[in-house]
């Protein structure tokens, strides 16, 4: 992953520090790219992936559209130039202002997740003589099989439409004069690897895509979310997600109607490995049963492992020998959560050598807080 030239140039930057590989990410992107085109597929970015600037003019120029999930997300894109008949608006608690916004620049989609929601929309876009375009997030009652913070497409989650209420909202559409329903939108979860779960998604959309037909509707738009895990095991092996069995597999099984678009708004698999962490070690601390290599980092760059005991590769990027030594890698933050790895496997490390927490392009920079007063981590690129 890392190049002579590239460790040498660390030496000279400031830790810690997120390190993005653009050439990853340009061949992930033009691969995702081709095999969504062979299908007609539209593709719309997750900004709350990593909402770096550099990475979202790649993603501009591969012709990606914009998902966001906040008003300033929604500001962002417009700010990175996206079109905005190519930006969607989702999330479960979107605040007058946020909506006005969006209205205000004539974006492509609403993803509405509630009744409430519907209401309150329709009398800002009336307000503003607008028409709003909407999808409706409908929660299928699929289990995405994964982390139950990242699982949002059951019952028991807070997103979207119960499918038992989707008749009574397609009646009320009719009184909501500046709503236009375009669309049905799904997303049942997150860093998904068994694609069967995929397959359940798409029977359970021919159900409900077929019922809205015995009712002679058909939506515009099937935006059926994202949710394609990567491999944090293998960040260099399996660098690039297999987008072609992927969007093969709703190609396989996902039943359109005729004029019939499909979306997918599609985050970490696109973005996640092409980042890193650089770290410095500060101190060894040495015991009886752990060593902990103590590090700059905290997390505060990386919140992925304190919040859902995630995953993440770790080496050692000054002894690149064998590892023979265990180590609880952690940071300086005041929390005892503030850990990236346990018993982690690595050369003989000591104070002053650089360590890389691979696959943190993605839920990495754009979660950083700066609790502790820490400061911000800078961004690096390659050259």
């Amino acid at each position: 992953m890392f190049s002579a030239d590239t460790l040498t140039r660390f030496n000279t930057i400031k830790t810690p520090f997120y390190y993005y590989n653009l050439d990853v990410l340009g061949q992930t992107l033009k691969q995702a790219s081709t095999s969504a085109g062979k299908y007609n597929y539209h593709v719309h970015y997750a900004l709350k992936a990593n909402s770096n600037d550099k990475v979202l003019e790649l993603m501009n120029h591969y012709g990606f559209g914009a998902d966001c999930v906040s008003g300033g997300e929604v500001q962002r894109a417009v700010d990175c130039n996206f079109s905005s008949n190519k930006i969607v608006f989702a999330g479960v608690g979107k605040s007058d202002d946020e909506i006005n916004l969006a209205l205000a620049n004539n974006i492509f989609c609403f993803n509405v997740e509630s009744v409430a929601e519907l209401k309150v929309l329709n009398e800002l876009a009336v307000a503003a003589n607008k028409t709003a375009r909407i999808a409706l997030r409908i929660n299928p009652n699929v289990n995405a099989n994964t982390h139950k913070y990242i699982t949002t497409g059951l019952e028991e989650n807070k997103f979207g439409i119960n499918v038992w209420e989707l008749d009574g909202v397609l009646n009320l559409l009719n009184n909501l004069s500046s709503l236009e329903f375009i669309g049905l939108h799904f997303h049942i979860g997150s860093q998904i690897t068994d694609l069967s779960v995929f397959k359940n998604l798409c029977l359970r959309v021919n159900e409900l895509n077929q019922h809205l037909a015995s009712k002679r509707i058909t939506p515009k738009i099937i935006n059926v979310g994202g949710g394609l895990g990567i491999n944090y095991h293998e960040p260099d092996s399996q660098a690039i997600p297999d987008f072609e069995a992927y969007f093969g597999l709703f190609n396989q099984f996902l039943e359109v109607q005729p004029g019939q678009e499909v979306h997918f708004e599609l985050g970490r698999a696109l973005v996640a490995q092409c980042g890193s962490l650089i770290t410095k070690v500060l101190y060894i601390k040495n015991g009886i049963k752990t060593n902990f290599a103590i590090v700059d980092a905290g997390m505060n760059n990386l919140i992925r492992p304190a919040l859902y005991q995630a995953y993440h590769k770790i080496e050692n990027l000054t002894n690149l020998n064998a590892a023979v030594e265990k180590y609880d890698v952690v940071g300086p933050i005041c929390e005892s959560s503030d850990c990236f790895g346990k018993a982690v496997a690595l050369p003989p490390t000591v104070r002053g050598h650089l360590i890389a927490i691979r696959s943190a392009g993605a839920y990495g920079e754009v979660m950083a807080s700066d609790y502790n007063l820490k400061p911000r981590a800078e961004a690096v690129y390659s050259v």
